[in-house]
């Protein structure tokens, strides 16, 4: 059966779905909601992986007054090695999660809310086409972003703190700015080199953060219900 709809573009029609189609769609919700799930906790992992290096680097570096600092710069490699990772992994989680919040809001709130199978016009060509033709629906940079905001942002300032606080503190407190200058030479690099690129560090990693927010903000505004997903 096929209903018809009126509009700018004139009389179009839209499938109505049978009983079976029905019962398949909503296997097909219970999949993606799964695949999600998978790729929800796998970003979870990198995450907690991110924690715990930072965390050994914090007990290493505060073990005693005469500790080195290094590791807490150190860390830092492996704490963006896992957020690469992680942002990898959440272009495939977001595909499978704009899958079923598309049917969420497309399939299942409209037949609640009107009670009856009033389906908006397109939506199945739309997810039919991503189904046909699979691919990311946010950029890696954007991906980067998203997780900084949501995570990682908050690692790294927890990890520029800390070692801010132990050239302040240890092996004993600071009287002067050049004093904390000279704590944080390593080897042939001078002190001014090591805060300036900590600080470039901070804030290159802040600036994606925003950037991707700002980016979010945009591709919501123009995006329309019918044409796109993600």
């Amino acid at each position: 059966m096929e209903q018809t709809d009126s509009g700018t573009a004139g009389t179009r029609t839209r499938q109505t779905l049978t009983s079976a189609e029905i019962g398949a769609i909503a296997h097909l919700y219970r999949g993606e909601i799964y695949r999600s799930t998978i790729w929800r906790t796998r970003l979870d992992t990198t995450t907690n992986w991110a924690v715990v290096t930072l965390g050994v680097a914090l007990s290493i570096s505060f073990s005693s007054p005469e500790a080195s600092p290094l590791p807490l710069l150190l860390v830092g490699v492996l704490v963006i090695f896992f957020l690469m990772l992680e942002a990898r992994r959440y272009r495939y989680f977001n595909v499978f999660r704009a899958r079923a919040r598309w049917l969420e809001t497309h399939f299942y709130a409209l037949m609640l809310q009107e009670g009856d199978l009033h389906l908006e016009q397109n939506w199945q060509l739309v997810l039919a086409a991503d189904y046909l033709n699979p691919q990311y629906h946010v950029g890696y940079m954007t991906s980067i972003g998203r997780r900084i905001r949501r995570n990682y942002l908050w690692i790294l300032l927890i990890q520029s703190l800390a070692y801010g606080g132990k050239l302040a503190v240890h092996p004993s407190g600071i009287q002067t700015f050049d004093q904390a200058v000279t704590r944080a030479d390593i080897g042939p690099f001078p002190g001014e080199l090591v805060i300036a690129a900590g600080l470039v560090y901070v804030l290159s990693w802040s600036g994606i953060a925003l950037w991707s927010g700002w980016s979010d903000e945009a591709r919501a505004s123009v995006r329309g219900s019918s044409t796109s997903m993600g």
